[in-house]
């Protein structure tokens, strides 16, 4: 499919949020940890505001390039197997509760899927994870987000570098092994709400 794609920059900013905000408004995942669709159209953009300025600060955001979807990615490290003070960094990693604060204090989900999603992401090597991907609701369907998944992974294979996702719905999920993931031992399920699939893919030979 013939899309330009670019980088997000400081700029982008309100773009991002806004298509992530629209795109995850119904899904699985975001309604619950927003119940309610009056307290999620009210307070779930500030999530993705959370998430868009981490990913602009350590990771990378691919944007078509008419502002209709975007990627987060974020390349992460092999952890220190070494270190023997490795347990003691993570447990200190406040991340969650930060976001929380940040965005209702009083909406302990916020801080529990951050937890229970690092909780199951491989740490044994480097790779590149893609946190979201979004697309506009009325652009959906059109090769969108599959463009800018292929864009990473084109990165990943010449780079020698395995990928990684949380799949958040059934529908995501089969994209996703379209394009080579495959899910890893155990899915996540949330207390109480649905299911997550994570996937892990190997870089490919070009």
């Amino acid at each position: 499919m013939g899309v330009s794609i670019r980088t997000a920059g400081e700029g982008d900013r309100e773009l991002v949020v806004r298509l992530l905000d629209q795109a995850f408004q119904d899904d699985p995942v975001s309604r619950w940890v927003f119940p309610g669709e009056e307290y999620r159209r009210s307070t779930h953009h500030k999530l993705m505001a959370a998430f868009t300025e981490i990913v602009l600060a350590e990771g990378r955001i691919d944007v078509i390039e008419d502002g209709t979807a975007c990627a987060l990615w974020l390349s992460l490290p092999a952890a220190d197997g070494g270190d023997e003070h490795a347990d003691d960094e993570h447990a200190d990693d406040d991340g969650p509760a930060q976001v929380r604060a940040a965005v209702d204090p009083d909406n302990d989900r916020i801080e529990l899927i951050g937890r229970l999603t690092a909780g199951i992401h491989p740490s044994d090597r480097a790779h590149a994870y893609l946190w979201m991907i979004g697309v506009a609701p009325g652009r959906q369907g059109e090769g969108l987000g599959t463009a800018l998944i292929e864009s990473a992974l084109d990165r990943c294979d010449r780079d020698g570098l395995p990928a990684y996702l949380e799949a958040s719905n059934a529908r995501s999920r089969m994209l996703y092994e379209r394009l080579g993931f495959a899910l890893t031992d155990r899915p996540l399920d949330l207390p109480d709400g649905p299911r997550m699939w994570p996937m892990w893919r190997e870089p490919q030979a070009r």
